[in-house]
């Protein structure tokens, strides 16, 4: 990579949410994963299971990408400190808005966020 690629990198800014379903997706938000048909080992052991929005990301071609922690990974720490290996990109056909949780003011928050006083 160039300087000049270096350079566009930094400056996209992440967006603030995205509409799936008619709801709107933003940081916070809990969502069910349902990975496209075809995908790795890692798409199979993750679809269906609860993660929580952690950031929304776009590519160079304006597509969006969900990075997500999963609920219930042990390492859900290392994944809030964007440790390789427990956060997870997906696009936004590849999940489902979970509307059940506790609100604030950037979405909806896992439960276990709320007990953590988060």
């Amino acid at each position: 990579m160039n300087e000049l690629d270096w350079r566009l990198l930094e400056e996209r800014l992440p967006l603030e949410a995205v509409e799936v379903n008619g709801i709107q997706v933003r940081p916070g938000s809990r969502v069910r994963l349902l990975p496209r048909q075809g995908g790795d080992i890692l798409d199979l052991a993750l679809a269906g299971q609860i993660a929580i929005v952690d950031g929304i990301e776009e590519d160079y071609e304006g597509r969006p990408h969900l990075a997500v922690l999963v609920e219930n990974d042990p390492g859900f720490d290392l994944g809030m400190l964007r440790q390789p290996g427990h956060r997870f990109f997906f696009a936004p056909e590849e999940i489902e808005p979970i509307e059940k949780g506790i609100k604030n003011g950037q979405g909806i928050i896992s439960t276990r966020e709320a007990d953590l006083g988060g």
